[in-house]
């Protein structure tokens, strides 16, 4: 039976895919985008970090802004999750529920998954939305500066971001969900020396009006914000599926032009190594979209 084939199928409909679906269309290819609603981006409450919003930014007008563009450019967008990949290189397969689709091409654009502390799923959005919960430093440490700040992990990644937000307020915690870290002398030594304090577990975490407090059995500690530094989990498993090269981490390796090592098939954002920042997902996906465009123009003439 034939499938339906497009010149590129984009998997992932955070600024990733959505940008590099705005330049493919835009590249007059046939482009068609799976979003299966999970993008970090959309539960960024407000960015101030990303150019052009100096008053801020939701991650969820901002991923409706950049699909509204790709849709006017003729991209199309199937509101539903890629369970499979299959094929080889100008015949990849893209299996979704009981539909599938076919494509010369594929951008994976699937992202990440943060690990979020132990607290119930609606507490945790609450926070989250509120600003007592944040998960980057790099994007939000300014609007922390001078407060009191936890970071919750027990080893090398919490003493690494303890430090980073310690440029932005001297009032620094770690704190360890287990009555144990794992931290190293040298690391502990430096913590003692910046004044960074280490509170160790089990806790509760809960909400107050201004604040998110951590209970332990010996008492009860108050924040204006906590960053979880739990790690990730990298999504992935059709790059994998495939024989896409991976990191021991699980990234997808790509070369400078975002090609992965399947001929064909082509990765950008925080699936890949490198710097987990919206910017940065946008400029491998503005690579990656003429990449494809050229690789697909030295196979076939795109000339109209």
């Amino acid at each position: 039976m034939d499938l339906e084939r497009r010149d590129c199928v984009i998997i992932g409909g955070g600024p990733a895919g959505l940008t590099a679906a705005i330049y493919l269309a835009r590249f007059h290819l046939s482009v068609s985008v799976y979003d299966d609603g999970t993008s970090r981006a959309a539960s960024i409450p407000i960015s101030h970090n990303h150019a052009g919003f100096p008053g801020g930014i939701s991650g969820v007008e901002l991923l409706a802004r950049m699909r509204d563009q790709a849709l006017i450019y003729g991209a199309d967008i199937c509101d539903t999750k890629v369970t499979a990949l299959g094929g080889v290189e100008g015949e990849f397969v893209i299996y979704s529920g009981t539909e599938t689709m076919s494509a010369r091409t594929v951008l994976l654009a699937t992202g990440v998954v943060n690990r979020s502390p132990s607290m119930p799923r609606e507490k945790h959005d609450e926070a989250l939305r509120r600003g007592l919960i944040r998960y980057c430093p790099v994007c939000d440490g300014f609007e922390v500066t001078d407060k009191r700040v936890g970071v919750i992990g027990q080893d090398t990644k919490a003493f690494k971001e303890a430090l980073f937000l310690r440029s932005y307020s001297k009032d620094i915690s770690i704190l360890s969900p287990s009555s144990e870290h794992e931290l190293k002398r040298s690391e502990q030594a430096q913590l003692q020396e910046l004044g960074i304090s280490i509170v160790c577990g089990p806790f509760e975490i809960d909400l107050a009006e201004d604040e998110i407090q951590v209970r332990t059995g010996l008492g009860t500690h108050a924040f204006d914000s906590v960053y979880p530094a739990l790690g990730s989990d990298v999504r992935s498993e059709l790059a994998s599926g495939v024989g896409a090269m991976l990191s021991q981490e699980g990234c997808i390796f790509v070369d400078s032009h975002q090609r992965t090592d399947v001929p064909g098939l082509y990765a950008a954002g925080d699936v890949v190594i490198g710097l987990d920042q919206i910017s940065h997902a946008m400029g491998q996906a503005g690579v990656a979209a003429t990449t494809i465009r050229n690789d697909l123009s030295s196979i076939a003439c795109l000339v109209r």
